[in-house]
Order: structure tokens, then sequence, then C-alpha cells
């Protein structure tokens, strides 16, 4: 068997669990491939290397290979999402002021109610409400700003890198965060403020994080871009085994990976969080997905949803840069390279957003795939066919 070595990104998040475990439980060896997991300080560095193309592939911010196809914020360099990497698994939490005052109005902490958190917020908030983000082309933003819109809320984005949350908050240079897990609990742990929400309670079932590669890279390499999919594929199933997550805990917790206290990384793995420092904690379930529901599929709907976004916020053509959008989530090339391993595949690659309340069985290469509930916590539906 050939062997290719494939450097791969990552930001110390759960969620870059699937990569981890394709290293180290050897899905990716069995792969033929010697794939190198390359700690990075932040979304920005990451992205650079893999423009540069010091790096082959990344565990990326999914709305991230859309907006740098597109240019924004730094040159343009053609990137796929040639799969998802985890659905869900962020957290908002705000100051310890704060959470007082939106108590102070009668609000009962409920880590799955976004509009009662959004009107306990729109009344107490300071103006500007300072609000970190990992990322200014993050789902932590879409989040957000979904959530908040409309709303008497002077909303002000600060980009924090995800490990230096609590500190914002605790020194004020922030009044509230959305952020990947751990680093949501780290706060807590540290009494700089509380969890308030999740953000499947925004979106029930978002894409969160991508496999993205360079276009070139994978049109000239693609053996290894198809090897990595199988092993990143098989770590995420692999994942999905609740027995299998405590395991996972530990691989993540080493110095080389989050290098934090596995309880800590443990929280996200079960959906079991503690909205406050020494509490019993809250049961989140669908917290953090990796497999169920064709989590990894880059459905074009999500891209499109991303794509017309990006393209109000920055002013381009909406419908010019949806179909770009739609272009960089490679649901052909996962169809191509997983197909033939057996896997149910979705009978379309793209879906209303927001239309699923339940768990629901849908058309599929197998007949055997149940969609998860994907409802915005407003009732809104998008219609990639506009209708």
């Amino acid at each position: 068997m050939s062997r290719y070595k494939v450097n791969c990104g990552f930001v110390p998040l759960v969620d870059s669990a699937p990569l981890v475990i394709a290293r180290e439980l050897e899905f990716a060896a069995n792969e033929g491939l010697d794939l190198e997991l390359l700690k990075q300080p932040s979304w920005s560095a990451l992205r650079d290397l893999l423009a540069l193309g010091h790096l082959e592939a990344a565990h990326i911010l999914s709305p991230l290979p859309i907006a740098m196809t597109l240019g924004l914020g730094g040159f343009q360099c053609d990137v796929d999402a040639l799969m998802v990497l985890s659905v869900n698994g962020n957290v908002i939490a705000a100051g310890n002021a704060l959470v007082a005052r939106m108590r102070a109005q009668g609000w009962h902490p409920d880590l799955t109610d976004a509009e009662a958190a959004a009107r306990a917020l729109e009344a107490v908030a300071p103006k500007p409400l300072r609000f970190g983000v990992p990322f200014p082309m993050s789902m932590h933003r879409e989040l957000v700003e979904y959530w908040l819109k409309g709303r008497d809320i002077a909303l002000e984005l600060c980009s924090v890198p995800p490990p230096m949350m609590a500190e914002a908050l605790t020194s004020g240079e922030v009044d509230a965060f959305c952020v990947g897990e751990p680093w949501g609990s780290r706060a807590v742990d540290a009494e700089a403020g509380e969890l308030i929400l999740t953000g499947r309670s925004i979106w029930a079932f978002s894409p969160e994080k991508v496999l993205a590669a360079r276009r070139d890279w994978v049109a000239e390499n693609g053996a290894a871009a198809a090897a990595l999919m199988r092993a990143v594929y098989q770590a995420g199933r692999w994942l999905h085994e609740p027995s299998n997550r405590m395991i996972a805990t530990d691989i993540l917790a080493r110095s080389e990976y989050l290098g934090l206290p596995a309880d800590v990384i443990e929280r996200a793995m079960t959906g079991h969080l503690l909205a406050q420092a020494r509490s019993l904690g809250t049961a989140v379930p669908g917290f953090l997905h990796f497999h169920t529901g064709a989590a990894t599929f880059p459905w074009r709907s999500q891209a499109r949803w991303i794509g017309e976004r990006l393209a109000r916020r920055y002013g381009l053509p909406v419908e010019q840069t949806a179909e770009i959008a739609r272009g960089v989530f490679r649901s052909d090339l996962y169809r191509n390279i997983l197909g033939p391993t057996g896997i149910d595949l979705p009978g379309a690659s793209e879906k209303q957003e927001g239309a699923l309340v339940h768990p629901t069985a849908v058309a599929s290469s197998r007949g055997g795939l149940i969609l998860q509930p994907d409802r915005f916590f407003d009732g809104e539906v998008f219609d990639p066919a506009g209708e």
C-alpha cells in the first residue's frame, strides 16, 4: 500500500476528536496515511498556513472555507469542505454581573430556551453588548447574530481565541461569548461566568467544524484525500459509541492535543454540562454529534445558508455567492469516495434547513437513514430553492 504524508492543522477543541482518533487508533495508518496533527493557537494562524500550503488539510470552522474561497478576510484561496467533522458543540456564557441582572429580571437558568435567554439579555444588556466569538467567519457568529436579530441590543462582536475566552470575560473585554467546548466549561470552573445557552438551542443541527483542504491539493492528491476522508469517517463512527467516549476523553486530554483535565473534556463528550461552578450539571441531549443522522455529510443547503449570510454581511451578490458556497461543500466528492464503502447516503444533497422537529426517515441509498431534528429556535425554515 502506498503511504501518504498529510499535515493537518487543528485548534485545541473537543470537536477535533475525529482527527485525533483517526491518528491515535490508526484508522489513518490503516488507510495508508502518515497523519501529522499540528496544533494551532488561533483560527487565523490555521487559515493562513492552509492557504500558504504549509498544511494539506485542516479542522476548521464551517464558514471559513467558503469565506476563503470568496476572498474574505485575506487573500483568495479555493478551499473545499470535504466533509463535516462535528455538529453542534457550542455554548454561550455570560459574565457573573450580567447573569445576576438577568436573574433579577426573572430569568431562570435553562440551557435549552433560546427565546427566554434572548428576552432576558435584551432587558439588561449594556450598550454595546460586547460578545466574544472565536473568529469573524464562524458558526459562533452566525448563531449569535441569528439568535439576537431584531432585539434591542447593540451587538459588538469581538474576536477572541477559544483558550482566552475565560480571561476575556474576567477582564471585562467581553460581556458574553459563544465558543466550542471545553472553553466554556473552563470559564465556568474559573468562576468567570455561567453558561446560559447551548448552540444547539439556536439551531438544533448546525455544522460546526469541517475537514477542509485546498482545492488544488485535492485535485492533485485524490488518493490521499480519499484515504483521509475514509479514516475520519471511521473515527466519527467509533466516537458515536458512548462506550468509546471515555477512551477518547483520555486521549484528547494529552498535552499534544487539548492539554486539559479529562473531567472538563468529559462534559462535552457526554453532553453533561455544568452551567455554574460546583453545580450538579445539566444533561443536554444531542449536544455534540460526530456520526448520527448523516452528521458528516456536507449538505449544500447548509453551505448556501452560510453563503447567503456572508453575502448580505459583506455586500456581495447573493445568488452568485450562494452558488460559490454550494460548490465548496463537496457532497459530490463525499458520495464518490464514501459511497463505495457501503454507508447510507442521503438521496439528495440539499434539504430544507430547520424543517425537522422530530427524527425523520428520509430517502437514502440503503433505506435506513434517519435525520435528527434541525429546528431553528424561532421556527424559521430555510429553503435552498428560495420557495
